[in-house]
């Protein structure tokens, strides 16, 4: 006798979605450092609202950047009117370094992301930021996986290199005390010379915009591989050079703008120009040295602010500003926004601390963690034992 066969339940199989974090951000207003950049522009606050974040703004943080409290508040913002109120928040953004005050706001388990600025750190200042056992990331550091590029870094860099030639156009005019040369020159006129120290990404920026202007540029870096690199990015051939002292002197003492634009990965920048040159070259010349943020590769080079951005020695211009991206805050502003927006909506998956411990580039920016230093080199330079975050993590999972 044939048996009836009837069909089995079938169990049904569910779709797992790991589950959504929802993040809580914090914008306080910056306060130093002449510093007129936000972290967050109000385009970048509409997208994280969108994705269920939350975004708490302190009341005029945008101002310098020409951002708008009502701005950041029709993005889906919440603005709060005490610095404490946005130290509330899980992660805390930065344009510039946290400030002492700052740092006894925050609490355990933050994540913070700001620059650091060499020059301005001591061993008191990371002390007190590892006491607040905060997880603390230097944009500075934070670099691609696939490309191995710093993007913050490299955004700044575009902005300072074009910078660094605009101001240098302005300043040679005679109603503000220089040659009166216009950089460009005119059919019959020969352009202005330029002469470029270093060959990096600032560099490559300013040679671009020097060009593009119609100067005469001439560029010295002792990296022939970064030479190489930065006439294939311009895509024509450069009067480049080694730095040799004497070439250097010659190229210097007809120059009308020089810009400085070496970099030095853990220390400061070198001093290529003696004040012996400077005292001989072509009085209203100038010079802009961008690597002031590292101490300046002239030797006659002394910070200054926006507020008074420039001085004169030996009849030559001196514009020596660090941070000259803040000088056109709103596009450095939404630059910096970009990056941090794509790194925040990486979080929503597992949340914003198994992101920084499992990405190689954003841990490559930790500097602090929960307690511990773990950068050799301000280790090093401050006499603070540091250890390696690889092996913390591993330790702690």
């Amino acid at each position: 006798m044939e048996t009836l066969s009837l069909p089995r339940t079938q169990p049904e199989m569910l779709a797992m979605t790991q589950r959504h974090q929802r993040l809580s951000i914090g914008i306080p207003k910056e306060t130093t450092l002449q510093e007129n950049r936000v972290a967050l522009v109000p385009n970048s606050v509409a997208t994280l609202a969108a994705h269920g974040h939350e975004v708490l703004v302190e009341a005029g943080a945008g101002e310098k950047a020409r951002f708008s409290d009502l701005d950041y508040s029709e993005a889906g913002a919440h603005i709060v009117h005490s610095a404490e109120e946005v130290y509330k928040a899980e992660v805390i953004l930065k344009s510039a370094p946290p400030t002492l005050e700052e740092i006894d706001m925050m609490r355990p388990g933050q994540v913070v992301v700001s620059p650091i600025h060499l020059p301005l750190l001591n061993a008191e200042y990371i002390s007190r930021l590892l006491q607040k056992r905060v997880i603390a990331l230097a944009m500075e550091y934070i670099h691609d996986d696939v490309t191995g590029a710093f993007p913050i870094v490299h955004a700044m860099s575009e902005i300072a290199g074009n910078s660094a030639i605009l101001i240098a156009a302005d300043l040679l005019a005679t109603t503000r005390g220089g040659k009166g040369v216009l950089l460009g020159g005119v059919a019959g006129v020969p352009p202005a010379k330029v002469i470029i120290l270093g060959a990096g990404v600032i560099a490559e920026f300013a040679t671009r915009t020097a060009l593009g202007l119609g100067a005469e540029v001439r560029i010295f870096d002792n990296n022939i591989q970064r030479i190489i690199h930065l006439q294939n990015q311009v895509g024509r051939p450069l009067h480049t050079s080694v730095i040799n002292p004497q070439h250097l002197k010659e190229q210097l003492l007809t120059a009308d703008v020089a810009i400085g634009a070496v970099h030095s990965a853990h220390a400061n920048a070198p001093m290529l120009v003696s004040e012996d040159i400077v005292m001989r070259m072509i009085p209203g010349s100038v010079i802009v040295d961008v690597s002031i943020d590292q101490g300046g590769c002239f030797e006659t080079s002394e910070a200054t602010t926006h507020d008074r951005p420039t001085y004169e020695r030996h009849g030559v211009i001196h514009y020596c500003v660090p941070n000259i991206p803040s000088r056109v805050a709103r596009t450095a502003s939404e630059a910096i926004s970009n990056i941090l927006t794509s790194m925040l909506l990486m979080s929503e998956t597992g949340g914003i601390v198994p992101l920084v411990t499992s990405h190689a580039g954003l841990r490559n920016g930790v500097y602090a963690y929960r307690g511990t230093l773990t950068n050799a080199h301000l280790g090093e330079r401050f006499q603070i034992r540091s250890t390696d975050l690889d092996l913390l993590i591993t330790s702690v999972f």
